[in-house]
């Protein structure tokens, strides 16, 4: 394995391949939500660079994160722990949108214009959000609101990524990463938890505001059947008013379908896979994992690679492992 680790300072054009500084790098990515990270310890003799300087980390030639220095911790010794972040760090800023009959990858190209951000591929979800309202919050969350309507709409799951410096939006399903994690491949530790407490729902309300009644329309759908298994476990939501009756009900289906389970989810350790990050479908092979046989697909939720003494390994959480 080899690794390369480059710096480049913008303000003297100088760049150093710090690799051989540094002891340990680690990179995180999670599904929604947050930035990927890159964080790692260097000695800073003899290599001067500050924040927001560009960051480059290959591994065997292959780049695996392109981002910017954000924040330098300096010791006595002249040890510095530094963090870095991909593009999705700018989207971490405070804006209000209105968006109408927009894809969420409209909604990303929009966004990303307005803050100069580098756009690659943004699959074509089919589905126009009726309407996108937000105000004062964070563009990662209007953008992660987007991509949420869009999957109870369709019940097709994209992530939304940055590929080695391009905002990125792909459908999970033909993200499949190569290789298998398993028993008998790779696998070093797991944890496994089944729960029907924290996204389990078997009855969905959904009300649709009505101006000329001055009253809401309601949706719902359930499953008598996991309501005597587990009690009643109710979502209500309000729905935009643009919606028919067509449309409001079929949403309250697509979420009971999401929705009415009970959730497996997997913590693992694992000899690393260069390349491999949230968002992906992996396969796994786990015979005799709890009540189930585990050989499938499986879709990763958080994934941090460890990079320490020409080791490489990563821990990654698995989002679910079907009904």
């Amino acid at each position: 394995m080899t690794c390369e680790l480059i710096i480049l300072e913008k303000r003297t054009g100088k760049s150093w391949d710090i690799a051989p500084q540094v002891q340990k790098v680690t990179y995180t990515t999670n599904r929604t939500g947050s930035p990927g990270a890159l964080k790692f310890t260097v000695n800073a003799s003899g290599i001067s660079f500050l924040e927001g300087d560009t960051v480059r980390f290959s591994v065997d030639g292959q780049v695996v994160f392109l981002g910017w220095v954000f924040t330098k911790s300096r010791d006595r010794y002249a040890v510095i722990d530094v963090t870095c972040y991909d593009q999705l760090r700018y989207l971490k800023a405070s804006a209000s949108y209105c968006f109408v009959g927009r894809t969420a990858g409209q909604i990303i190209q929009e966004i990303a214009q307005d803050f100069q951000l580098s756009v690659g591929t943004l699959d074509d979800t089919g589905y126009s959000i009726p309407t996108l309202i937000k105000e004062d919050k964070s563009c990662l969350d209007i953008i992660s609101a987007a991509i949420q309507e869009t999957l109870l709409a369709t019940g097709k799951l994209y992530t939304f990524f940055d590929d080695a410096g391009v905002l990125s939006l792909r459908e999970a399903g033909s993200m499949i990463a190569q290789g298998v994690v398993g028993s008998g491949s790779l696998l070093l530790d797991y944890t496994y938890k089944t729960d029907i407490d924290e996204h389990t729902y078997n009855s969905i309300k959904l009300a649709r505001p009505n101006e000329s009644t001055g009253r809401a329309d309601v949706f719902q759908v359930y499953d008598s059947g996991n309501i005597g298994r587990w009690g009643l476990l109710q979502l209500y939501q309000t729905v935009d008013e643009a919606l028919n009756n067509a449309q409001a009900a079929a949403k309250a289906q697509t979420m009971l379908s999401y929705y009415n389970r009970r959730w497996r989810t997997l913590k693992v350790s694992a000899l690393g896979m260069a390349g491999l990050k949230a968002g992906q479908m992996l396969m796994m092979d786990v015979p005799n994992l709890g009540d189930i046989n585990l050989y499938a697909l499986v879709l990763l939720e958080k994934v941090t690679h460890t990079f320490e003494h020409d080791v490489h390994t990563m821990d990654f959480d698995v989002r679910e492992l079907g009904v």
